[in-house]
């Protein structure tokens, strides 16, 4: 099969991109993935410790981006396959612990480049501005590369909010709304103390308090398989805060097995499960996610749903990023619940919406979040 190469340096037609993605259509062969780190300008430069009143930057970005081996395949942040296609700018301004201006982020080496001085009006705090390297996640996937760089770009920015939310900074702001091509997300970061506020931002609360370091630190994707039935206030836990961190315009539901097998989501209360369809959906999203079949045996799989057919790009990004974000934030509701759990970010012909007897073409998977209570080993010697 011949390769499909993506130059990530041109504007993508998203809506043309989504449709290739959603397709049966496999990718061919991997190809070169290019550096892990953009060839940013001049020297790298180590991040400073922080004052008492100043945003700890360097603990920011190790709780949250940072690389913890030299291949740069152990990040806080999910990705899909490793890639880590996700590149940081850092516009600082006072407070601190890096000089006012703006930087570039080498997440292998911790360290930064210094790009330029900040823009006029730059207010106190950091804010990260993502965008991504699409060769590095074409290598592997080819055609359906580009809603796994906006879901890896969604799970970064989940990162540097809860790194936030741990280290007690001012109150995160997001820019997930999908209006510009690059940077594809932003989240600003006030020091520490009374809010900054700053423009038409999103603003997110998790439904949990906020984490540890070493929470953040110790999250991991479980390796599959992942079996075992979550406990209904666990699974009401997870389903509860993917649906407040994840924006308008996604809904959410979580397949089931026995002994009632189906889809579940919140009632209208927001506090309790409704069953809102009957039947076993494993085994149907186990091949829509790229013939995974472990996902068949999954305890449960949470599933983001949305994006119709006809949607606009500023609309695929907004809902793949807000899907990105939110499933980062459920992810470690369900490590608080003491489940195993591992984003699946690929599917094809994956319209839940007419599998459910509905108009085909506006309900498709975005984002999903296999979930379990015991790795197959463990379940074998328990």
């Amino acid at each position: 099969m011949a390769v499909e190469h993506l130059d990530e340096d041109r504007s993508v037609d998203l809506t043309a991109a989504l449709a290739r993605a959603r397709s049966p259509r496999r990718p061919g062969h991997d190809t070169p993935a290019g550096t892990a780190v953009p060839a940013w300008p001049g020297p790298p430069r180590p991040i400073p410790g922080a004052g008492p009143a100043d945003l700890d930057l360097r603990a920011l970005l190790r709780l949250s981006l940072r690389a913890s081996d030299r291949a740069g395949r152990l990040r806080p942040a999910s990705s899909a396959g490793a890639l880590h296609p996700v590149d940081t700018e850092l516009v600082v301004g006072a407070g601190c612990s890096l000089p006012p201006g703006r930087y570039g982020y080498d997440p292998l080496r911790h360290r930064v480049h210094h790009l330029g001085p900040q823009p006029d009006g730059t207010p106190p705090g950091v804010t990260a501005e993502l965008s991504v390297t699409a060769r590095r996640t074409v290598s592997h996937y080819g055609h359906r590369a580009w809603p796994l760089l906006l879901l890896d770009t969604g799970h970064a920015a989940a990162a540097l909010f809860l790194a936030a939310r741990a280290l007690g900074a001012g109150e995160p702001e997001l820019r997930l709304h999908g209006a510009a091509e690059s940077p594809l997300a932003a989240v600003r970061i006030p020091p520490p103390g009374p809010a900054h506020q700053l423009g038409a931002t999103q603003s997110t609360q998790p439904s949990a308090s906020a984490p540890t370091p070493e929470e953040l630190l110790a999250r991991r994707s479980t390796p599959p398989p992942l079996p075992g039935s979550p406990a209904p206030d666990a699974l009401r836990a997870v389903l509860t805060t993917a649906a407040r961190a994840g924006g308008g315009d996604l809904r959410w539901c979580a397949a089931v097995g026995s002994p009632l097998p189906g889809l579940m989501e919140l009632a209208p209360d927001g506090t309790t499960l409704r069953r809102c369809a009957a039947g076993e959906a494993r085994p149907t999203l186990a091949a829509w996610a790229a013939g995974q079949a472990w996902i068949a045996d999954a305890g449960a799989v949470l599933l983001a749903r949305g994006c119709p057919a006809d949607a606009d790009a500023p609309h695929i990004r907004r809902t793949h990023l807000q899907a990105g974000f939110a499933v980062h934030l459920a992810h470690v509701t369900a490590r608080r619940h003491g489940l195993t759990a591992r984003p699946v970010g690929s599917w094809q012909q994956a319209d839940l919406g007419a599998a459910l007897g509905a108009t085909p073409g506006q309900d498709w998977i975005v984002h999903g979040l296999a979930l379990g209570t015991l790795h197959a080993d463990e379940e074998n010697t328990a």
